[in-house]
């Protein structure tokens, strides 16, 4: 089974983490620190940025992923993943301190992760099973 919207969003979330990577590494060039942040702010926010991606980032694909694997595509979940995408790219330029972009980046995560999460806990119990766990374990016995 081909997932587009997880396949689509996964590619664009390794070009988002490039991009956010090679950001790291001009700062760290123009600034000759080659581990760490080198006590530079500019250097730390970009990191941050870059490692907070990183955290958050696999979640999210993989919700979206179990979900659409569930539930099929859907286009509530391309407008999720593509909000997502362009929270994370609004975060990178507001550490840079680019407007509220950092505040609306975070926010915007935060309700993805949870939506989704929250999503993903539900879907047994709408697909019609009272207690899924019982429901499979009386198929397997």
């Amino acid at each position: 089974m081909i997932l587009p919207i997880t396949l689509t969003i996964a590619g664009a979330a390794a070009i988002v983490n490039i991009w956010l990577a090679m950001r790291v590494g001009r700062v760290r060039t123009a600034e000759k620190v080659s581990i760490g942040d080198g006590g530079n702010p500019r250097l730390t926010a970009r990191m941050r940025a870059h490692a907070n991606f990183v955290e958050y980032t696999p979640f999210v694909l993989i919700l979206i992923g179990l979900i659409e694997f569930a539930q099929g595509t859907s286009l509530w979940l391309w407008i999720v993943g593509a909000l997502y995408i362009l929270a994370r790219v609004a975060h990178g330029f507001g550490m840079d301190g680019v407007g509220k972009a950092r505040m609306a980046g975070t926010l915007v995560t935060m309700l993805t992760l949870l939506g989704l999460g929250l999503y993903a806990i539900a879907i047994p119990y709408l697909a019609g099973n009272a207690d899924p766990i019982v429901t499979d374990i009386q198929a397997v016995g």
